[in-house]
This record gives C-alpha cells, sequence and structure tokens, in this order.
C-alpha cells in the first residue's frame, strides 16, 4: 500500500509546484520592482522572456508573494 501511493505522490508532484526557473525570475521581478521600474517594463526583459513560457510568465502573475509585492492593481494592468 505504502508503493501504491508513494507511486501516485510521484506522478502527481509537479501539480502545484513551481519550477527553479520560476522562483528565480520572480525574485528578480520583485527586487526590479523595489528599485521603481514598472511591471510591464520588467516583464519585457530578455532575462524574463527567455527563462519563462508564457504560460509560466501567467503563473507567475497568479503568485501571492509576487502580487503582494507588486500590487493587485499593478498585476490586473498588466493582464488587461
Amino acid at each position: 500500500m505504502a508503493r501504491l501511493s508513494s507511486f501516485f505522490r510521484g506522478l502527481f508532484s509537479f501539480l502545484g509546484t513551481t519550477s527553479q526557473a520560476e522562483d528565480r525570475v520572480a525574485a528578480y521581478v520583485m527586487r526590479e520592482h523595489r528599485r521603481g521600474r514598472r511591471l510591464s517594463e520588467i516583464l519585457d526583459d530578455a532575462y524574463v522572456k527567455n527563462r519563462l513560457t508564457p504560460q509560466q510568465c501567467e503563473r507567475l502573475l497568479d503568485r501571492e508573494d509576487v502580487i503582494h509585492a507588486i500590487g493587485h492593481e499593478e498585476v490586473q494592468a498588466v493582464r488587461t
């Protein structure tokens, strides 16, 4: 039974997790925003575009730590 639960836990381990690349880009986005840059400008950086797919970038904008650091209004403005 333990092997079966371990198998399923491993099989679906990717759900609800983030990659190290996403974590690094999130830290970059928050750092650059603290330096005074706008979110839309940061997301156009080659650093971000070379490391995240459009889907990962959307997920980045769903992260609570990013929303808290950037502000809900600015995140919403970038999405529209």
